[in-house]
């Protein structure tokens, strides 16, 4: 794909997860900002991440928005991801199973190519899977399709806002 209509794309969803923002400010107690960092399998990389994730918007359902960046194995990838994400109590402790998944765009770099203009721009999709803790603490699982990155595990830190 051609790097302009790859711009189009990420435009299109900032100002998705910009709107879902202001719509859900009301709300904006249960909403939270995260931080997450690990590793991936296929390709093997290192990331960093960072998401908006909404009040609940029906049941324990909340959607999160995120973007994270991804170096290693002489590529540079960039993935979008809008995720519907179901929360469910484990028992009255403060653990909570965390599970979902949606659409991700990926913008991909190969190290060869960094002075040049070519990004490629694909899309997949991504469930994910793992534990949050009422503190913000998470640990959780990805697996994609497509030209998703097959597994990333990470950890992050969500915090509040108020």
């Amino acid at each position: 794909m051609v790097l302009g209509s790859g711009r189009f794309m990420v435009r299109t969803v900032v100002l998705a997860a910009a709107l879902v923002a202001v719509v859900s400010s009301e709300a904006r107690g249960q909403s939270s900002v995260g931080f997450t960092g690990g590793g991936s399998i296929d390709p093997e990389q290192v990331f960093v991440g960072v998401f908006y994730q909404t009040p609940d918007i029906g049941g324990r359902f909340r959607l999160r928005t995120g973007i994270d960046g991804g170096f290693g194995e002489d590529l540079r990838l960039g993935t979008i991801n809008v995720d519907f994400v179901y929360l469910l109590p484990l028992g009255n402790g403060p653990w909570k199973f965390l599970t979902g998944g949606g659409p991700t765009i990926v913008l991909t770099r190969y190290a060869s190519d960094l002075y040049e203009s070519g990004t490629e721009v694909t899309a997949g999709g991504s469930w994910l899977l793992g534990f949050a803790h009422d503190n913000g603490f998470f640990t959780e699982f990805r697996i994609g399709g497509g030209n998703v990155p097959a597994l990333k595990m990470g950890v992050g830190w969500a915090i509040k806002l108020r």
